[in-house]
């Protein structure tokens, strides 16, 4: 399965926030929306950076409740890594497990498309072990 089938699943839309907005405003979407992560843009799609739960955590730890105040550059890490819709769910799993993070922003023509988590690549790892299995059973009952 590719990242392209993923997002025909689940969707395009991503949460983003400038990286110019307060801490407090991207803590609030987080939780609002219960996700882990917020993709930083210029407003134009462009990928600036990427803030997670993670990242806040060490500026709060650096810093303490000052840092809420902070904008969201300074807490966001600006390398991001990306994928595209090509990629594999097991070259995901590879880059996420390499990188040690959770989120991986898509990209495509150099603007952000959609995002996965490991979440995803989880659950659509399990669907091909299943599917898997289930061929395998079949081949060996028709043998």
């Amino acid at each position: 399965m590719t990242v392209k089938a993923i997002l025909e699943q689940k969707g395009h839309d991503v949460f983003t926030l400038g990286p110019n907005e307060k801490l407090t405003e991207a803590i609030k979407i987080l939780a609002e929306h219960r996700i882990g992560a917020l993709v930083i843009t210029n407003g134009d799609r462009k990928i600036v950076g990427i803030l997670s739960e993670r990242d806040i955590v060490r500026v709060l730890a650096r810093e303490g409740a000052a840092a809420l105040d902070q904008s969201v550059r300074a807490a966001m890490t600006p390398k991001v890594n990306i994928c595209n819709e090509n990629h594999t769910v097991n070259e995901l799993m590879e880059i996420m497990t390499k990188g040690r993070f959770r989120h991986l922003p898509v990209e495509k023509d150099g603007m952000l498309d959609g995002i996965v988590s490991i979440g995803d690549v989880v659950k659509r790892r399990i669907e091909d072990v299943e599917r898997e299995a289930a061929e395998i059973r079949a081949y060996i009952a028709t043998a």
